[in-house]
């Protein structure tokens, strides 16, 4: 068996799969509250092959939680989540998680997210403001206040470290795991008049995209040379014949 080209063909594969996730990430750097991709790549070892063969793995998908930068937009429907937590939607599939803070206020006060989804708070039911009060106020443990009265608190959220996550739109997930009410605001909390940026870091992301560019086209003329030498090989002993 040629080992190496099933080997370069799992190099091909593992690639491609990394330049999607950094082809998607370049293409949402100006997503609010969106979470870069990430891939984590192994060796697989044959057992069946005569000697210790490593291939590549697909590769493992996840979505890294590192938080992006604040943008000042002085909105004060919009809040940028300080800290781990993420803020709750309940959408037409079940609860989803998100940190794109641009909130709107309907004619009838329904808070809604930025796509029309319901915001939850700590204890999952949407948050009525008044429509008559004006613009609320949104404190760091997302107490809400308008005219002086609390009208209700927006939810945060803490994902369990380990839990997967899987997307869901552009920038929320969806979590099997049960979640936790944040109840420590010292270092966790929401910024009225903010936004989070997508965490992508973009000159990170164009160097990936060359360096996994080059060792693609590496790979490529790994597998032209090993096909030229097995033709040749053949070629040999069949004129030996």
């Amino acid at each position: 068996m040629q080992s190496s080209l099933y080997v370069a063909l799992s190099a091909q594969v593992s690639l491609e799969k990394r330049l999607d996730s950094i082809a998607n990430n370049i293409a949402n750097l100006s997503t609010v509250g969106f979470r870069a991709d990430g891939i984590k790549f192994e060796s697989l070892i044959s057992p069946t092959a005569s000697d210790s063969v490593a291939f590549a793995s697909s590769g493992a998908h996840y979505i890294s939680r590192q938080s992006g930068a604040f943008l000042q937009t002085g909105n004060l429907l919009d809040v940028a989540v300080r800290g781990e937590g993420w803020m709750a939607f309940e959408s037409p599939d079940g609860i989803i998680y998100s940190r794109d803070g641009r909130l709107q206020m309907t004619e009838a006060g329904d808070l809604l997210s930025v796509s029309g989804l319901p915001v939850l708070d700590v204890g999952g039911a949407p948050i009525p403001l008044s429509p008559d009060a004006g613009p609320p106020r949104i404190a760091e443990d997302g107490m809400i206040m308008q005219n002086g009265q609390q009208i209700g608190a927006i939810g945060l959220f803490a994902i369990p470290p380990g839990a997967a996550l899987s997307r869901y739109g552009q920038s929320a997930v969806r979590v099997e795991e049960p979640v936790e009410p944040v109840l420590d605001f010292t270092s966790n909390g929401l910024q009225q008049g903010f936004v989070e940026k997508s965490n992508v870091n973009p000159v990170l992301e164009m160097t990936r995209l060359i360096a996994v560019t080059r060792a693609f086209d590496s790979v490529s003329a790994t597998l032209g040379e090993s096909e030229n030498a097995l033709k040749e090989a053949i070629r040999i002993l069949s004129s030996n014949r």
